[in-house]
């Protein structure tokens, strides 16, 4: 049997299928959140928070070679959730936002 597998990039404030759709992150009073945009939507992202930028204070980046990587404290990265789910035989695409049921999973297999 064959199969055929069929990524689907949705834009998540539009919600408009795109091949040119990336995932953003940004945190908030210590909350970090994911969201995958085209670049236009992301521009508007970005200047929206671009006064609260440059006033704010940088407190470090992220150490990552992924985007999609989370800092540690807050639980393992995307790319890492996506390998143990690949391991315990949970569908998962290559890109964007981990479900949170595969998250969910995780946590109750830890």
């Amino acid at each position: 049997m064959a199969q055929k597998i069929v990524f689907v990039y949705t834009d998540d404030l539009t919600g408009k299928e795109s091949e040119e759709v990336r995932t953003h992150t940004f945190s908030l009073d210590g909350v970090s959140y994911e969201i995958d945009l085209v670049s236009e939507n992301y521009d508007k992202l970005f200047e929206a928070l671009a006064p609260f930028i440059s006033s704010g204070r940088k407190t470090g980046r992220m150490k990552s070679a992924s985007r999609s990587r989370r800092p540690s404290v807050d639980g393992p990265s995307a790319e890492e959730l996506r390998q143990w789910a690949r391991d315990n035989n949970y569908q998962v695409n290559d890109r964007g936002r981990v479900p949170a049921s595969i998250r969910e999973a995780y946590e109750k297999a830890r």
